[in-house]
């Protein structure tokens, strides 16, 4: 018996009582839903398997005390098949404690659902358009970019395994200024003289400018403006090249690039998707004129000014393409939009919110903010090419992708992190991603030990898993489930890494207690081939735990 069904069951039992309360001529007022039902572990699990608050929270409407429904509740869960006993606790608190057998046949299907355990429905017909990392393009992704990147990838993958329809998307910042100072430095390299004031130093501006005259020998040739324009769209279209290199072997992957060169291109119509971005907020009576520029009034949905979106002479703002890329992304039907920012852009939240009322949106419902606090490593080099940061790249080599990927998703986004180095380098149970891919490992081995003495899982005898131990995994594993959706409804991944730290502990003590292959002559038995559905249930629970966070689940180590 799952979490689920049981909590169908108290519903079942409650929605009893208040049909037979209606049919006696009472008029209740009940509006749960048998989704809003959760079950929580008991502290103590010598309480039970399972506990329910239900009682408390549907005696008023039934005019009811909270302990004397419990008590009528816990009598219908007893001629609940599977359920061994229910037992009212405090004001009305109800402890459940299944069967044997019924808690075991999780182990069963656990291993017949495979990838699929652990994913819902519970967030069904969300369309959600997620935008993480766009870092600019003028320079590698470095430490500051790798939280979000394994965040917002992290998340993307609970979402959808709540069954929302997600994209993750990448805002290629390929317009204004700073490209222009980009392609002035490379251009400045190129022919060897120093770093224009404002532009980009560090030595991976020299190797991309020997690229460039690689691809475009006779660069220095051209007139100036000619050459700076080539210089900076070959070297952006390599940098661009490496950045994604560098997120595909962090084992992050993005659904949709969008430049923002399109946003300021024109079409047939001679019009841009900024142009026609600020026309549609004119239209909904949010735009306005001072002092020869163009604004938008987004005090009117909380922000602490109002936004220009074309300056005075003519030129649009960073506001004015961030406005069609919004619009555009509720074009292409994404009703809910969420934005990972950086520490640094505290600043945005008001305006993007603002910028969604103005669009016709709920800014409380349609849209969320999320800032990432910083992250450092305690003996990180400064990136030899970049000067002043600590390559993406260059932390991958030192310390591996499933370590740093693990480790910045162990954590809530809204919390400083700083990384021990040495700790993630160690093959002890101290470190926390060794821990969890050993216990699959482990797993993984008892397998193959199984097979080579003809142990297979030819039969299965739930009732059989009886050991404290044995109790204690099987009550974990039915939590997955709910951990994941958990990890979605909050966007908060960690909760996942955390749960597979609790059930590799789980998974060593049992392994520890309970032997899965028979000993010495021992004949292959029952137990044998039920313990080990239950040790492949584990290990099933934890490669798919890792995968949420995009962390790879070793079968040796």
């Amino acid at each position: 018996m799952t979490p689920a069904d049981l909590s169908l069951a108290l519903y079942d039992l409650v929605l009893a009582l208040v049909e037979r309360r209606r049919a006696e001529g009472e008029e209740v007022v009940f509006e749960l839903t048998a989704a809003e039902v959760v079950l929580e572990r008991p502290k103590n699990r010598e309480h039970g398997d399972w506990a329910s608050n239900l009682a408390m929270r549907v005696a008023k409407p039934l005019s009811r005390s909270p302990r004397d429904l419990a008590t009528e509740l816990a009598a219908g869960l007893t001629g609940v098949d599977g359920v061994a006993s229910a037992e009212v606790a405090g004001p009305g608190f109800i402890n459940i404690r299944l069967e044997a057998a019924a808690a075991g046949a999780l182990a069963k299907t656990i291993v017949e659902a495979g990838p699929d355990y652990g994913r819902s429905d519970s967030l069904s017909g969300s369309v959600i358009n997620l935008e993480f990392v766009s870092a600019n393009p003028t320079g590698p992704l470095h430490i500051g970019h790798s939280r979000w990147a394994a965040l917002g990838d992290s998340i993307s993958r609970v979402l959808r395994a709540a069954g929302a329809e997600v994209a993750n998307e990448y805002y290629i910042n390929d317009a204004g200024s700073q490209m222009d100072a980009f392609g002035a430095s490379v251009l400045a390299a190129a022919k060897g003289e120093p770093t224009p004031e404002g532009g980009y130093p560090g030595s991976y501006i020299s190797d991309l400018a020997a690229s460039v005259l690689e691809r475009e020998p006779k660069l220095l040739e051209l007139a100036d403006d000619v050459a700076l324009h080539t210089a900076k769209e070959i070297a952006y279209e390599l940098q661009f090249a490496e950045i994604r290199e560098s997120l595909a072997r962090f084992n992050v992957h993005f659904d949709v690039w969008t430049s923002e060169r399109r946003m300021h291109s024109t079409g047939d119509d001679g019009l841009s998707d900024v142009d026609t971005a600020v026309e549609r907020l004119r239209a909904q009576g949010h735009v306005f004129e001072l002092d020869d520029a163009v604004w938008v009034r987004t005090t009117d949905f909380g922000d602490d000014k109002d936004r220009v979106v074309r300056r005075s002479n003519g030129v649009y703002t960073y506001f004015a393409a961030d406005a069609a890329l919004y619009l555009d992304k509720g074009d292409r039907g994404f009703k809910h939009k969420i934005y990972l920012l950086g520490a640094d852009h505290h600043g945005y939240v008001h305006r993007l919110k603002a910028l969604a009322g103005a669009a016709g949106d709920d800014p409380e419902r349609d849209i969320e903010v999320q800032i990432g606090q910083l992250v450092s490593i305690n003996g990180a080099k400064l990136s030899k090419r970049a000067g002043n940061i600590i390559e993406l790249d260059d932390l991958q080599a030192w310390l591996g992708t499933d370590p740093l990927r693990y480790t910045l998703g162990r954590y809530p986004a809204d919390s400083p992190l700083t990384i021990d180095p040495e700790i993630l380098q160690r093959r002890t149970n101290d470190n926390p991603v060794f821990y969890v891919q050993y216990a699959h490992a482990r797993t993984c081995a008892v397998d193959r030990n199984a097979a080579s003495v003809g142990l297979d899982r030819s039969s299965f005898a739930p009732e059989l898993l009886t050991h404290e131990t044995e109790s204690a995994l099987l009550g974990a594993l039915q939590e997955f489930p709910r951990v994941v959706a958990q990890s979605a409804e909050l966007r908060e991944p960690h909760r996942v890494a955390r749960y597979i730290e609790e059930l590799a502990g789980l998974y060593h003590r049992w392994y520890d207690n309970c032997r899965v292959l028979p000993l010495g002559e021992e004949p292959i038995g029952e137990m044998h081939r039920t313990r080990l559905w239950l040790n492949d249930a584990t290990g099933q629970v934890l490669h798919n735990g890792l995968a949420l966070l995009g962390v790879s689940a070793p079968e040796r180590m």
